[in-house]
């Protein structure tokens, strides 16, 4: 039997760690100082976060979310698996069975106590075709573990059954949160889990949590944290400069730079695991042809569009990963800015006397669409592409259309799984043809992608994740952008308080 018990893998990330993707929970500063308030408050753009069981990438979202649930394994602070739920785990030889054991004394936050039947029941939730998802996801879980047989041995153990090996399967428990078989009924309107914090008040652009005292991790962090919502970055920044607020997320460079300069409070930042990119018609039309969407890389000056754009928050990407997911492969070349290579690609594919493109943006999510679609207009102008830019007012409609496969000649986008599986099999691989695959196709990834699945040493599966990177990335599939900065501001009451390798905000 192949065996885990505290270790997984390690996600590597720009300091030698990782993340995915991905993806999640707790830990985000070390034991309290000394006089560290019991309360906390926590500011950001939304904390609404619905039905717990859809799939969704936001941060705000999953940093309330597992601060009231616990999944059957969680991704420490560093970004590596470690048990939560279920103790220790272990997988059968030929990579199909996969058993789980429930940590004992586990406590929901109506009482009643942990069981196989509830990781079970749960589980058959997510997985229900009726529950929806947010901007396109519904159906995401299904497409893995649809066909899977999951069973309760007994009280404590839970067994997943795959039609075949699939390594990377707590990539997707981490993210699905358990809670009791009664209560399942009562989803989303009321929010029961065994998490360290239980919901006291929940009213529109509020949200307050309670300590759990009946935690298995021990007592928490705080007696209770508040959440407010507040869609004014400006107004973020004043709220932790004055006070009102001890955490307050999302607060841009301009926000990052006015609490440091100012010194009353305290600033930090993050290269987060987001990428934003533009997916590319690779079914029909000239993104069809491999000569044009490199041309398209070539043709794109990042760094302008990162100075000009984000004022310099963000990292140009060398790919379709960051180097917080397991697999990238920082020895892959960035798409340097090479006007003259792109001319010649695009002439070698028959369009010397120039091109015309469409290309899709939504009005928000990225919100800087509209802004980047400009300038990327400006510069390909440069080397003969004539670019009209169809912008979207409705995200969720946009997404759908991503994902129906009607985008014009490529469409923008903000790739956000923590996991470089789902990457792979819902973007890229040409036999699944997932959500959000555009027309790409190579027979040796897909090859290389289905030997990943069935490869559990996570050296070997990284060296195969980091060949198909590097494969990929020279195909391009995508227009590969940059990676945004993250800021926080924090109340300095908390000199020792770090953002997590996912970004989220979780306290244990």
């Amino acid at each position: 039997m192949k065996t885990s018990q505290s270790q997984g893998r390690r996600v590597p990330v720009l300091v030698a760690l990782l993340c995915c993707f991905q993806l999640l929970f707790w830990g985000c500063k070390g034991a309290p100082e000394v006089g560290t308030p019991a309360t906390l408050t926590v500011m950001q753009s939304s904390v609404s976060f619905g039905d717990p069981h859809i799939a969704s990438d936001s941060s705000n979202r999953l940093s309330i979310l597992f601060s009231i649930y616990d999944a059957l394994v969680e991704l420490d602070p560093a970004g590596e698996f470690t048990p939560s739920l279920a103790e220790s785990w272990e997988v059968a030889e030929n990579g199909l069975a996969w058993t789980f054991h429930l940590r004992n004394g586990v406590v929901f936050h109506n009482g009643q106590v942990l069981t196989s039947a509830d990781v079970v029941a749960t589980l058959g939730r997510v997985l229900d075709p009726s529950i929806g998802g947010a901007f396109g996801t519904q159906g995401v879980y299904i497409s893995y573990l649809g066909t899977a047989d999951i069973s309760a041995p007994d009280d404590k153990t839970v067994r997943i059954v795959t039609p075949k090996p699939m390594a990377d399967l707590l990539d997707l428990l981490v993210a699905m949160p358990i809670s009791p078989a009664g209560d399942l009924d009562k989803l989303p309107e009321v929010y029961v889990g065994s998490g360290p914090y239980r919901v006291s008040e929940q009213t529109a652009g509020r949200l307050v949590l309670v300590a759990h005292d009946e935690f298995w991790g021990g007592t928490p962090e705080y007696q209770q944290i508040t959440w407010i919502a507040e869609g004014d970055r400006q107004a973020r920044v004043e709220a932790v400069l004055s006070g009102k607020a001890d955490i307050a997320a999302g607060i841009g460079i301009e926000g990052w730079k006015e609490i440091t300069e100012g010194g009353s409070a305290l600033a930090h930042q993050w290269d987060s695991g987001l990428a934003i990119i533009f997916m590319i018609n690779a079914q029909e039309g000239p993104g069809a042809d491999r000569r044009v969407r490199q041309a398209l890389n070539y043709a794109c000056d990042i760094e302008e569009i990162i100075q000009e754009i984000k004022g310099g928050a963000a990292k140009p990407l060398n790919g379709y990963l960051t180097p917080h997911h397991f697999g990238y492969n920082p020895e892959t070349p960035v798409y340097p800015y090479n006007p003259e290579k792109a001319r010649s690609l695009l002439a070698a594919a028959g369009h010397a006397d120039g091109l015309s493109l469409v290309f899709d943006i939504p009005s928000g999510m990225p919100d800087e669409a509209p802004d980047l679609a400009r300038l990327m207009a400006e510069q390909y102008a440069r080397v003969g592409i004539s670019l009209e830019i169809v912008e979207h007012q409705d995200r969720a409609a946009y997404s759908e259309m991503v994902r129906a496969k009607r985008i014009n000649h490529a469409a923008a986008f903000d790739s956000s799984p923590r996991s470089t599986y789902r990457v792979l099999r819902e973007k890229l691989h040409s036999g699944l043809q997932g959500p959000w695959w555009e027309g790409y196709q190579n027979a040796e990834v897909d090859a290389l992608i289905d030997q990943a699945e069935a490869t559990f040493s996570d050296p070997e599966r990284q060296a195969i994740y980091r060949r198909i990177y590097s494969m990929v990335t020279d195909d391009a599939p995508w227009i590969f952008l940059y990676s945004p900065t993250r800021y926080w501001g924090v109340s300095s009451e908390w000199p020792d308080w770090k953002p997590r390798a996912d970004g989220l905000l979780i306290f244990s």
